[in-house]
């Protein structure tokens, strides 16, 4: 159950920062409404599946070494705090979405162009090496397929809320998609992460 409501989480605050496919879901959602926004989104989650499994995969044989799981924890926890450092910079200086100039791939469909922005981006999985590291080395012993089953699970279900939260947003809610919005995002988010990074340091520092 806690690696399930770890991973929910972390779906939102993996989604949840305002960036690419953010401002190409309030640009198309803002024209022609609540569809074509949810279906960026959607698509976003191919490219993010799509490196997820990746970055996971690879994890699945890394971590049943102890001495490997130490040191990707040590790299998740500080990955978490670099991530929570530029959440709580945006948070404080702002971040505008850049809504002026047309996504790469703008004339695709609204699926096609979340999938396109989103497999575009291989820092994700930067971000999801971390995000496992930070998962799978809190487990005690040896992470099973069931665990992988659980985190995506998981993971799905944060993601999807957030289509629909992110797509009903700009359909009903516009007025309340504002920079100010987008701090209190990023703020909460920073503080997520913190305390997942301190959740690993301290499990990490029991293992020792």
């Amino acid at each position: 159950m806690t690696l399930l409501i770890s991973s929910f989480i972390l779906a939102i605050v993996f989604c949840a920062p305002p960036g690419v496919v953010t401002a190409e879901t309030v640009r198309r959602g803002a024209a022609r409404g609540f569809v074509p926004a949810l279906f960026v989104q959607f698509g976003s989650l191919v490219g993010d599946t799509t490196w997820a499994v990746i970055a996971l995969t690879g994890l699945a044989f890394v971590v049943q070494k102890d001495i490997a799981k130490g040191i990707l924890s040590l790299a998740g926890i500080g990955l978490m705090l670099k991530l929570a450092w530029d959440a709580f910079r945006d948070a404080r200086h702002g971040k505008e979405l850049d809504l002026t100039s047309p996504a790469r791939g703008v004339n695709r469909g609204d699926f096609a162009n979340g999938a396109f922005l989103s497999l575009g981006n291989p820092l994700n999985i930067v971000f999801w090496t971390g995000l496992g590291s930070t998962v799978f080395a809190s487990i005690s012993g040896s992470p099973q397929p069931v665990h992988f089953a659980i985190f995506f699970a998981g993971f799905l279900g944060g993601a999807v809320l957030w289509c629909f939260l992110m797509a009903g947003l700009i359909a009903w809610g516009r007025r309340f998609v504002t920079p100010a919005f987008f701090r209190w995002v990023n703020f909460s988010c920073g503080i997520a992460l913190t305390l997942f990074a301190v959740q690993l340091g301290w499990k990490f520092a029991t293992l020792l």
